[in-house]
């Protein structure tokens, strides 16, 4: 089982203690405390992707503060708080976190809380890497095989395509038999989900 990062961001020594107690019933869990969200916020660039479980209510940099300078595809953070209502909820879901749970807490509530975070980062981990893959293989292509692509993408035909490129449809026809290859499809609707996942086709 893949090891998995999680920080705990909290400036109560015991609430800090208990939830490490906690988490340390899965053994693929490395677990880091900060007892302030500046020794956090410090250290947060030389850190691991994971889940943060970050206080409200701390000293100096507050929770949402903290929430506010974190990269959000690094770290999916769970906000606790000890004095919980619908306008602190929804500050913290604003600043982005993906849950927010009040003290005491019920202790299987939170670990499934967390579990679902990681999987959701881990979901998002592999998007990622699908649209860095996509768009590395789009950077093979020449800037008159992306010109074809572009046509293809808009529904045009070879003989279109090359009337507005104002070369041969023959030549379209190589460009656009090397953009295949280089994209390693073998069909234009292949072509087409590449595309997509680069980001070259919009979403409506």
């Amino acid at each position: 089982m893949a090891t998995r990062a999680i920080y705990i961001v909290d400036d109560d020594d015991s609430v800090r203690d208990s939830l490490r107690a906690l988490l340390a019933i899965h053994s693929n869990l490395l677990i880091h405390c900060y007892r302030s969200g500046s020794a956090f916020l410090e250290q947060v660039d030389e850190l691991d992707p994971g889940v943060l479980l970050v206080d409200y209510h701390m000293p100096g940099v507050s929770g949402v503060e903290v929430l506010r300078a974190t990269d959000r595809s690094r770290f999916l953070t769970i906000m606790l708080t000890g004095h919980a209502s619908v306008s602190l909820a929804m500050e913290a879901m604003r600043a982005g976190a993906i849950d927010f749970l009040e003290k005491p807490y019920e202790p299987e509530r939170l670990l499934d809380i967390v579990d679902a975070a990681f999987e959701r980062l881990e979901r998002n981990r592999a998007a990622d890497a699908r649209v860095a893959a996509a768009q590395a293989k789009i950077e093979r292509l020449s800037g008159r095989e992306k010109a074809v692509l572009d046509g293809l993408i808009r529904g045009r035909p070879n003989k279109v395509i090359a009337h507005e490129l104002e070369i041969s449809p023959r030549t379209v026809e190589i460009h656009r038999s090397k953009l295949m290859d280089k994209l390693e499809v073998g069909s234009l609707s292949e072509a087409l989900r590449i595309s997509f996942a680069a980001g070259l086709i919009p979403i409506e």
